[in-house]
């Protein structure tokens, strides 16, 4: 209904908390944005009526005109109220700027074109960006103003990653609750969403994907050594690696048992670390302590001689397994996508990661999330567009366009689609850590250049310390001096 064009004012004064916390082993914290997030300008409404006019005594014509003439001005009121919360689409035309990442043109416009069908005002362009650069751009041309001689583009509708949110909070919209409220989102979407895009008491973001990390093996390298069960745990790992390890008389690998224990040739080290270091009771803002070091003991010791399962030689981890020349990686779902269009036939299982014996499961959710610029003039219209994509029907029609062109789809972000895939070969994993996933800044390839990136950086300078002889916790600790500088910038406690 068009009354979703009012978002009354509420005092956000726990808006002052930090956009990104770090998350120990216990329940993730609720991720705060700053206080200059802003909601969407209200826009003014028909003024009430003021009670009845005066009566004059003195002059009962007058009073009859007046009456008669309020009486006019609330039938006229009725009508424009009836027009306003009609829910009839308006007949302003309205042009809406899509940005995109990852989908095709071709995926997005059929629900576009259904969607313009049904709100023929309404013309949705689509442009799928280049990820390089993209957040840096995204920001700077959001806050460009336009001037008499030109015109900047900037997009209405946007994708950012789960974790941008202190990075972008300059220019991201709150959504209305009129369009989905608080209650609807937190029965809609996984407890991660809730966690990553509340802040106060709004929403930032409408997720169309749940994602992260899962545990990916060559079942052809498991039978060959014998190895009939699925890992679950890390003391399976453990167990089975030295098993699936094959090397050669002069101790060079062959095939290696699993790819961890350096930064340098290992996608998404710095993913795998941070779920040790969930998993281990750790955070980020406190690596001076045991908990942070345990957990890059952890990692360590796979590529730690004299077992060496893992090796600075070796090539890329993602690389090697298409190869079949590691057993296991941690990867996010959507990596299965290229190791599949590498290698068509390679014999593989994806299951959730290992968790710690006796601890609940924990994974690293990695995912991303459409967004309205708080500079758009349409932002109205374009969450609801966002919300038509949310739906059931539009949602499994976006799925079935993306699985046409590749082996499947982006996992679904909606809880009540989850039955159709959580026996999916490749996403059925993603669905069973799905109400267990927990964000933390060390999330490779989102090219943000900036909050993952630069903490990424310090991690791997520790990892690599490591290798030519730094302790665990002095590492830790020179990483740490880092990583507070980059929670200043960002302004995260």
């Amino acid at each position: 209904m068009d009354d979703d064009k009012i978002i009354l004012e509420e005092n956000q004064s726990d808006a002052n908390r930090d956009a990104f916390q770090t998350v120990s082993q216990e329940e993730p914290t609720v991720e705060e944005a700053p206080q200059d997030l802003t909601t969407p300008e209200v826009e003014s409404l028909p003024p009430p009526v003021d009670g009845s006019p005066p009566i004059y005594e003195e002059n009962k014509n007058q009073y009859i005109f007046i009456v008669g003439g309020a009486l006019v001005f609330l039938i006229i009121l009725v009508i424009i109220f009836r027009a306003i919360f009609s829910g009839k689409p308006t007949n302003k035309p309205v042009s809406l700027i899509y940005w995109g990442l990852w989908e095709e043109k071709e995926v997005m416009e059929p629900l576009i074109a259904a969607y313009q069908q049904k709100n023929p005002n309404i013309k949705i362009t689509y442009q799928k960006m280049n990820p390089q650069s993209y957040r840096e751009k995204l920001v700077s041309r959001s806050k460009t103003q336009n001037t008499g001689e030109s015109t900047i583009e900037k997009p209405d509708i946007f994708r950012f990653h789960n974790t941008w949110l202190p990075e972008i909070k300059d220019i991201v919209s709150p959504l209305p609750p009129t369009v989905m409220s608080g209650e609807e989102f937190d029965k809609t979407f996984y407890p991660i969403h809730k966690k990553d895009l509340k802040v106060g008491n709004y929403y930032y973001g409408l997720p169309l994907e749940i994602d992260g990390l899962v545990l990916v093996y060559n079942q052809s390298l498991f039978k060959k050594a014998g190895i009939a069960t699925v890992p679950a745990t890390w003391d399976d790992i453990t167990e089975i690696v030295p098993r699936l390890t094959v090397k050669d008389q002069s101790g060079q690998l062959i095939t290696s048992g699993i790819a961890l224990g350096t930064a340098g040739n290992i996608d998404h080290f710095s993913d795998i670390f941070g779920l040790l270091l969930l998993q281990n009771g750790g955070s980020l803002n406190k690596l001076n302590q045991e908990e942070a070091a345990g957990a890059l003991e952890i990692y360590r010791k796979f590529s730690e001689p004299p077992q060496g399962y893992w090796t600075e030689e070796m090539t890329n981890s993602t690389t090697a397994f298409i190869q079949e020349k590691v057993a296991m990686i941690i990867v996010p779902s959507w990596e299965v996508l290229s190791i599949k269009s590498a290698n068509p036939d390679i014999d593989m299982k994806v299951v959730p990661v290992p968790v710690v014996p006796g601890t609940p499961l924990i994974s690293v959710a990695s995912y991303w999330v459409e967004g309205v610029s708080k500079f758009s003039s349409n932002q109205l219209e374009a969450w609801k567009f966002l919300r038509f994509l949310t739906e059931k029907e539009n949602m499994t029609k976006l799925y079935e366009i993306e699985s046409k062109i590749r082996p499947f789809g982006e996992p679904y972000s909606r809880i009540d689609l989850a039955p159709l895939l959580v026996q999916d070969p490749y996403l059925g994993a993603v669905m069973k850590q799905a109400n267990n996933f927990v964000s933390i800044p060390l999330i490779s390839r989102t090219m943000d250049n900036g909050l993952n990136d630069e903490i990424i950086k310090y991690m791997e300078n520790a990892i690599n310390s490591t290798i030519l002889g730094v302790s665990y916790k002095e590492a830790l600790e020179t990483a740490k001096a880092g990583i507070d500088q980059v929670f200043t910038k960002y302004n995260i406690l």
